[in-house]
């Protein structure tokens, strides 16, 4: 209620601790221990959170919001299998209407089911919250440093802002409790059974991928003779520029990657697996299909980087880059499961994703863009400036080292909405704050007549 009317950093780690122990104490009370992967998924979600303490830049932050709430799912749930897996996180939607009603059960319970005894709980409640508010008040009227100290940590809460607050209560109280609920007494989707597909026969279910296969190598060996051939030739022979090629192969090769992935789940549906014979055929043909679709990854990253040289680098350049990279760790992870088992996969892929989205979240996107596009300003004199100007202020470090005036005209809108959006400490996030300090340290000149011709100058370049 106090802590998240402000915006979203470092409140949300202090918001997830006490509901994890919650959870944990619930669990405890309910006979279930914690396992291994139990702890992993939970110290992973709790890591995440990290991200919007340290970033600005929103979508880093969303992205680990959204597989903080995944990792507290699988924790609660203990899923080991595919369907617990994609399904776990609907388990919590279905503890917010019976978490309440367990919750209030349970407070009958402590107290007795006495109004005496719930009515003294009450009574405990008020008066420390009046001795508090009592006492910290002559304290903070005593000396100015403590009342600094004091208004620098507690919330600056309105009357206008009374119903907003109360909501994130109700939120807050329910949604921890749901979180208990499920723990103490989660939802078994592993016991959904996904029954096997009917096995083909070897030419029906081999021929189609051994053809598939021959197609990859066709194009990977064109790939490679590019490679090793220069651009040049295929580039004056297809009248394209050296950028166009690029942008053209990436997004084809990022659905070739997807649809390589589904072709594997529906041929292990079908596959054949009655003799080692059977089984040999199938690690042999898939991990072919594997292999060539690893090359493609490559052919696919190679693309990219040709269009971030000839065009600087972006949210979306970056952020499908990071998803084709993860699609072919989930190839390297099929490969591995094919050779020692598949029984840790749906897990391990899961905490795959979970990993990239953390190390995506702390790597910084927008300070690797503003790094990457400024080295290219200093190499070729090229810039976009309108673009630099939309990043976050995760970007103010490496922003900070262009010259003057292109530093200030660049800087001028992140300055603005760090001026606009200057909250309390605990919705601050680390990024924001360092940027505050190199402002500071280091005024912006404000003449707009001057970055106008800047900008100008910039785009015939």
């Amino acid at each position: 209620m106090l802590l998240l009317g402000d915006g979203v950093a470092l409140n949300l780690l202090i918001i997830a601790i006490p509901a994890a122990l919650g959870a944990f104490f619930a669990a405890q009370a309910a006979g279930r221990r914690p396992r291994p992967w139990t702890v992993a998924w939970a110290v992973g979600g709790l890591a995440l959170l990290l991200v919007p303490a340290l970033r600005d830049a929103d979508l880093p932050s969303f992205l680990a919001v959204v597989s903080a709430l995944a990792l507290g799912s699988l924790a609660l749930h203990g899923s080991r299998t595919w369907p617990g897996v994609l399904l776990g996180p609907f388990g919590v939607f279905t503890s917010l209407l019976t978490g309440v009603s367990w919750g209030w059960r349970g407070l009958r319970d402590r107290t007795g089911g006495s109004r005496g005894n719930l009515g003294s709980v009450v009574g405990v409640a008020v008066v420390t919250a009046g001795l508090l508010l009592v006492f910290g008040a002559l304290f903070a009227s005593a000396d100015a440093a403590f009342a600094d100290v004091l208004g620098d940590l507690m919330p600056d809460v309105s009357v206008a802002d009374g119903p907003w607050r109360l909501l994130l209560l109700a939120l807050g109280v329910v949604g921890a409790l749901a979180a208990a609920h499920t723990a103490a007494a989660p939802l078994h989707w592993d016991r959904i059974e996904v029954a096997p597909g009917r096995a083909r026969g070897r030419v029906e279910w081999a021929l189609p991928l051994i053809v598939l296969n021959v197609l990859f190598a066709a194009f990977n060996a064109v790939q490679l003779a590019v490679l090793f051939g220069g651009y040049d030739a295929v580039l004056k022979k297809t009248g394209l520029t050296y950028a166009a090629y690029a942008r053209q192969g990436f997004w084809q090769l990022l659905i070739a990657t997807l649809l390589t992935l589904l072709v594997i789940v529906f041929a292990l549906r079908w596959a054949p697996r009655g003799t080692p014979g059977d089984r040999g055929l199938v690690r042999g043909v898939l991990g072919t299909l594997c292999v060539l679709t690893l090359v493609v990854v490559a052919s696919a990253v190679r693309r990219m980087d040709m269009y971030v040289e000839a065009y600087g680098l972006t949210r979306l350049r970056i952020s499908v880059v990071a998803v084709e990279l993860w699609l072919g760790l989930v190839i390297l992870l099929i490969m591995a499961a094919g050779v020692w088992g598949a029984r840790r996969l749906p897990r391990v892929v899961a905490a795959s994703a979970a990993a990239g989205v953390l190390a995506f979240g702390l790597l910084s996107p927008d300070g690797l863009i503003a790094e990457r596009n400024v080295q290219r300003y200093e190499d070729t004199g090229k810039f976009d400036l309108e673009y630099a100007r939309g990043l976050s202020a995760d970007a103010v470090p490496a922003l900070d080292q262009l010259e003057e005036p292109l530093r200030s005209c660049v800087l001028q809108s992140i300055a603005e909405d760090l001026r606009d959006d200057d909250g309390p400490w605990y919705a601050t996030s680390w990024s924001q704050a360092r940027a505050r300090r190199i402002l500071d340290d280091r005024p912006l000149t404000d003449n707009w007549e001057t970055c106008n011709q800047i900008r100008q100058d910039l785009m015939y370049r």
